[in-house]
């Protein structure tokens, strides 16, 4: 499925939110980016795939995926909306033919090892040479290790239970050289991140213009976050705020 092209007015407005080239400190840079209804919600309940952005807005999603080397989400998004974390966006000048070569490589956050590979829109589009192979992340060894796809096991706080992201990004960049990853969720890995701004480089949320209700799945940190360097662009019925989480 193709994309609307994107609006011309977007590139500078996104440009200072982009991955920093060459990296800062050898410092991974990090975009945490989603899309939520009017009330915070980024679906209308668990395991249940929500449409909430415009069209044109989605192919702003490519644009930013074009940008990183690899793109990231947990599980339960992963088997909720099977997505391809492919890019379909490619400069006017840019003679590549497959969407491969301007990919990002996927990342699965795993740690209950309930995602498969195979069977997946991603495997698809790995097999049609259109998206790349992912790694998996996990928190002990795999019990079954899958064909193309690459693991790294990185063990969870026990008192929190969720991954070290600082040895994690430090860990793709060390072990396969990826400098900037761009993070679209679930609720729980966005939640984790919004109270981490020596993780997150660069905030770009997407507010669509409709209520989940009471039954959706709400992002909010636990604490209050403030921003800095904020701006917003208006779309055709969507509203992008980009922004930085102030430290």
């Amino acid at each position: 499925m193709s994309i609307l092209p994107l609006r011309t007015e977007l590139i500078p407005f996104l440009n200072p939110y982009l991955p920093a080239s060459p990296v800062k400190n050898g410092k991974v840079s990090v975009t945490l980016t989603y899309a939520q209804s009017i009330d915070a919600k980024i679906s209308k309940g668990p395991g249940i795939r929500t449409a909430i952005s415009h069209a044109e807005t989605k192919s702003m999603t490519h644009y930013l995926r074009y940008h990183h080397d690899a793109i990231l989400v947990g599980s339960g998004t992963a088997l909720a909306d099977d997505p391809g974390l492919n890019c379909k966006w490619v400069p006017a000048n840019n003679n590549y033919t497959k969407s491969f070569d301007n990919s990002p490589r996927p990342i699965i956050l795993d740690t209950k090892q309930k995602w498969s590979f195979k069977g997946s829109k991603m495997y698809d589009l790995f097999m049609a040479k259109e998206g790349k192979s992912p790694i998996v992340i996990v928190t002990k060894a795999p019990t079954k290790e899958e064909e193309y796809v690459s693991y790294l096991v990185c063990p969870s706080d026990p008192t929190t239970g969720y991954v070290d992201w600082k040895e994690l990004l430090q860990r793709l960049n060390n072990e396969y050289g990826i400098n900037s990853v761009m993070i679209e969720g679930g609720a729980n890995v966005i939640q984790q991140l919004l109270t981490k701004p020596d993780i997150v480089d660069n905030l770009i949320v997407t507010i669509g213009s409709i209520y989940l209700g009471k039954s959706g799945v709400g992002v909010s940190p636990d604490n209050s976050v403030e921003l800095t360097d904020i701006d917003w662009w208006k779309g055709t019925t969507d509203t992008i705020m980009c922004a930085r989480l102030s430290s």
